[in-house]
């Protein structure tokens, strides 16, 4: 690792052309600037999407005369759209490529959260919120795209990179929403006027966003997304002398693209290939990493992702590999779903003086610390994989360890339940730590699991992240009708560890996989 990896050029996978660094300081490189939109967009995504939370306790929770029975309920339903459209992102992502996914979730999402400040009553929140949820489901194209750019040596830190900074979009609406409302309030409006207004912000940059994406960045480092297959077995022939060819047997290889085009020959098809896609700024070639032929095999053969089919869908969806991730990814993101949404609320409970405002600040510790612990989770299993001599078990394990322990803080602040408030804050961001860093784990080693099928690997363990969230709200809904926010950390904590413990046991990827290791 060097420094100024941070702002160089990176080296690239000869065959898929994926980065082996991370310029995370450099937008003029193609793979900063795609790194760039991935964690900004999600960012901006998750902030639309929990809007409502951070003046729910109080000002809206008056304003439209609300329980908070109809608050917690209304958390539920933010869940399960995201649940819904995680699901679908997955192989939408797969079959379209995930930039136009991205971007069109944040579009499609850009219309409820303009609508929102027509919410009058609780049965208006409750589709309100439902429908913002799409927003969600930007964090599965997020992390495919991140996937998609970086190589294995560096995937799980881009990918919790890009997560974790995206994450923080949980904290940054705690912080903006409380202050926008107050500016609002100050220049004379009504608190009823002055919460609806703040929706303008995050729909300006939420559309902006999106704009910028599609305009700035493209599809993969080779090029179009339909062309991937072509690409890889191209320049496998390339590096490999013309000694190996017809490998890739999956929709799009070359002898479809040929037979496609009405019986040009080869040479006329790459013709036509390159006349339509002029070399791209981002293609630079001149920093191929030496990787062994065995190597450049798997990335061609099997890790070059398949137009989804039904059979490839049902495959993975009941590998013992997704099913692990699915119940890991429940706890972690699962979790903090739940909690961001009601931490607010458990601090003016506990802390009744700190006021809406106070309260939705410490709350915003709770997802800022993302830009830190998430990463953290991935940077960690990636030096545990180099340690360990490119052992995939090293990363699982770390999931299981950051899942557990997480487990463990969480049965300890529902016992001691504080009214102190720096032991209060300070066992909330030590388990923030293990839960978030227990999401960038997960994204660290899912990019290994089934790489033909990354994006049905990564919306259906989203997706799992949203059944939890929707599993423990439900949890913090009923008890003693949302209101005992101890006794539902406690429980959530039992959960957790019993989940990571059941599926221990499973094999960080499937016996005779092609690709991944």
């Amino acid at each position: 690792m060097k420094l100024s990896y941070l702002w160089d050029a990176p080296q690239v996978n000869p065959i898929n052309r994926k980065a082996r660094s991370v310029p995370l300081l450099n937008v003029f490189n193609v793979y900063g600037r795609v790194f760039f939109f991935s964690w900004w967009g999600f960012m901006v995504a998750f902030w639309a999407w929990y809007t409502f939370p951070p003046l729910l306790t109080h000002t809206i929770k008056n304003n439209l005369h609300l329980t908070s029975a109809e608050i917690a309920n209304s958390n539920i339903v933010s869940l399960c759209a995201t649940l819904l459209i995680r699901f679908v992102a997955g192989p939408a992502c797969d079959r379209f490529g995930p930039r136009y996914v991205f971007a069109g979730t944040l579009f499609i999402g850009s219309i409820p959260l303009g609508l929102a400040p027509l919410v009058h009553d609780a049965q208006g929140l409750y589709i309100s919120r439902f429908f913002i949820g799409i927003l969600g489901g930007a964090f599965v194209p997020c992390l495919v795209w991140s996937t998609g750019f970086f190589d294995k040596n560096v995937v799980g830190t881009a990918n919790a990179l890009a997560g974790g900074w995206g994450n923080a979009g949980g904290g940054i609406t705690y912080f903006i929403m409380p202050a926008v409302f107050d500016s609002f309030v100050a220049r004379g409006y009504t608190d009823g006027v002055a919460w609806r207004l703040t929706f303008i912000v995050p729909l300006i940059i939420t559309i902006a966003t999106g704009v910028a994406m599609l305009a700035f960045c493209p599809d993969t480092p080779t090029g179009k997304w339909s062309e991937r297959h072509l690409h890889a077995e191209q320049n496998l022939e390339s590096h490999s002398g013309g000694t190996i060819g017809g490998i890739i047997d999956v929709p799009g290889r070359i002898t479809d693209k040929a037979s496609s085009v009405g019986g040009d020959s080869m040479q006329e098809v790459e013709k036509k290939e390159n006349n339509n896609n002029p070399p791209q700024e981002h293609a630079n070639y001149d920093h191929e990493a030496a990787i062994s032929k065995q190597d450049m095999v798997e990335a061609a053969k099997g890790e070059v992702v398949q137009k989804p089919t039904w059979g490839v869908i049902a495959r993975v969806l009941i590998s013992p590999q997704t099913l692990f991730h699915i119940a890991t990814y429940m706890c972690s993101f699962g979790g903090e779903l739940a909690i961001n949404a009601v931490l607010g609320s458990y601090y003016v409970k506990n802390f009744p003086t700190i006021g809406q405002t106070n309260a939705s600040n410490w709350a915003a510790m709770f997802g800022f610390l993302n830009v830190v612990t998430r990463p953290l989770g991935g940077v960690a299993a990636d030096v545990l994989y180099r340690a360990t001599g490119r052992n995939l078990w090293a990363k699982k394990v770390w999931i299981n360890v950051c899942g557990c322990l997480t487990g463990v803080l969480l049965v300890v602040i529902g016992r001691v339940d504080p009214h102190d408030l720096p032991t209060m804050v300070g066992l909330v961001a030590l388990m923030a730590i293990f839960l978030e860093a227990g999401n960038g784990a997960n994204f660290a080693l899912i990019p290994h699991v089934h790489p033909h099928a990354n994006g049905i690997v990564s919306g259906t363990t989203g997706a799992g992240g949203n059944l939890g969230g929707v599993i423990f709200a439900i949890i913090f809904r009923f008890m003693d009708a949302g209101t005992n926010y101890a006794k539902a950390f406690w429980v959530i904590g039992i959960l957790m560890i019993g989940l990571n413990l059941l599926f221990c046991w499973v094999k960080p990827i499937p016996k005779g996989q092609v690709g991944g290791h």
